[in-house]
Order: C-alpha cells, then structure tokens, then sequence
C-alpha cells in the first residue's frame, strides 16, 4: 500500500492544486480528491497520516464523508483537519463532535501555515 502522508478532499481545482503544491513542496506525500466519495475511497484504501477535508463538496458533505470515514476501524483515529470558509457554529460544532484535530478557515490562514498545522497533528 503507497504511504500517503496527507490526502486533500476539495472540489476547487486552483485551491487544491494551491494547497498540493504547498505541502509537495513541504515535502509531504499529497494525494487528492475533487469529491467525498473519492475521498472516502483512497482515506481508506490507504490510510494517510492526515486528511484534509473541505465541508462544501459536490457528492456530499464534508462532514458526511468523515462519519464514513469514521465507522472503519482504521478511519475512528485517522487524523482530520476541517479546511473550509464556513465560519458558521453549526459546522465548527460538527466538526468537534466528530473529533477533527482542526478547524481552517481557508480564507483567514495563509498558505504556509498550512504545512506547519499538518504537520503538527502528524506529531500528535
């Protein structure tokens, strides 16, 4: 199985590709996908260190990707960042409840500190 150190789930081409390039570029393995169910699919077929998990994607919810993720044994520890622009308190409210290591607002963290905040819960 390839070792995957973050997987990023976010529908936005430029941002996913912004965001891949960074942690490349931090010298993380990065795997991605454009939809929940894709992003499903490779968390638990190969198990990365962190994933990244936008909320507002085209299949479905963020937030109904991670309770997916979370009924497989592997998936009840794997290591989840909520990277979104939903400031709302229902969604940071659902994300604590299901145990995410963070909570990103895309639009108020720079780019370089998104490396930092991965590999921080790597570490954890």
């Amino acid at each position: 199985m390839e070792t995957i150190d973050v997987l990023i789930v976010e529908d936005d081409e430029n941002i996913r590709l912004l965001y891949q390039d960074a942690l490349t570029g931090a010298d993380l393995k990065v795997h991605t996908a454009a939809t929940a169910t894709e992003g499903i699919e490779h968390a638990l077929n190969h198990h990365p260190r962190v994933i990244l998990m936008d909320i507002m994607l085209p299949d479905k919810s963020g937030h109904e990707a991670v309770a997916e993720i979370r009924k497989d044994d592997w998936g009840k520890k794997a290591k989840i960042i909520f990277l979104t622009n939903r400031t709302d308190a229902e969604n940071i409210a659902t994300a604590i409840e299901q145990g995410s290591e963070e909570y990103i607002i895309k639009a108020h963290t720079k780019i370089n500190d998104i490396s930092t905040l991965v590999r921080l819960s790597m570490n954890t």
